[in-house]
């Protein structure tokens, strides 16, 4: 891993930081951070990291408040949220609010490594079988713009929605179980207790079916995964 390659740290627990960079540079990444909201989002502005690990709780303003003027700055820049809660709608309310992971403390650094890895193995990928843009039902989808467009409106779209739709895309008509969604998008081993890939189908789902209750594009392949329909 290149030392270029920079991760941007939001976070006020000094001992969280401080393991965070010793891990992360030991594994060839550049780490910068910062100790308040506003402080990481002027570094992010100036340093633009590839990644940006942002812990929930800032003394300064909230973690939610940082991301979305994080995504105002870019749309695209990988963002995994750090938090203390482990309730599933403080998890959507990140996801909704532009965070495109999150991990609950305690956590396992190596699996936050594991996580980071992966969002990088898939942007560097080359020779993808899924074109620049494809339609799903109503929507057309930019991967390369990272939009959806569907009746005139266009949605911004976050780095593992676009993932996630491609890796549906390449298979498109074939179950794609939770199991290796979870590895090749995220770098994960599945666990019974990981919503990740059903909390961002649920997202998906709010911004390309009709009836997003009664999806007919991506469509649950129960008790396994699931499958694209055009």
């Amino acid at each position: 891993m290149s030392a270029k390659t920079t991760i941007l740290i939001i976070e006020d627990e000094p001992h969280i930081v401080l393991g965070l960079r010793d891990s992360l540079e030991f594994e060839g990444f550049r780490v910068v951070s910062a100790e308040k909201g506003g402080e990481g989002i002027q570094l992010a502005r100036s340093e633009t990291p590839d990644a940006i690990i942002l812990d929930l709780m800032l003394p300064d303003m909230n973690g939610y408040a940082v991301c979305e003027e994080l995504r105002r700055w870019s749309p695209f820049v990988p963002i995994i949220m750090l938090t203390a809660r482990s309730q599933e709608t403080d998890k959507i309310r990140g996801l909704n609010a532009g965070a495109d992971d999150y991990v609950t403390k305690p956590f396992s650094v190596g699996e936050l490594i594991a996580r980071i890895r992966a969002i990088f193995r898939r942007a560097a990928r080359t020779g993808s079988a899924a074109p620049e843009t494809f339609e799903i039902g109503e929507a057309q989808v930019n991967f390369a713009a990272h939009t959806l467009a569907r009746h005139g409106e266009t949605l911004q779209l976050s780095f593992y929605e676009v993932e996630l739709l491609r890796l549906l895309t390449e298979r498109t008509g074939q179950p794609v179980s939770r199991d290796e969604i979870l590895h090749k998008i995220w770098g994960l081993e599945a666990s019974p207790s990981n919503r990740t890939v059903d909390n961002f189908i649920v997202k998906l789902r709010k911004k390309i079916e009709g009836s997003p209750d009664k999806p007919k594009h991506i469509l649950t392949v129960y008790g396994y995964g699931y499958k694209l329909a055009l």
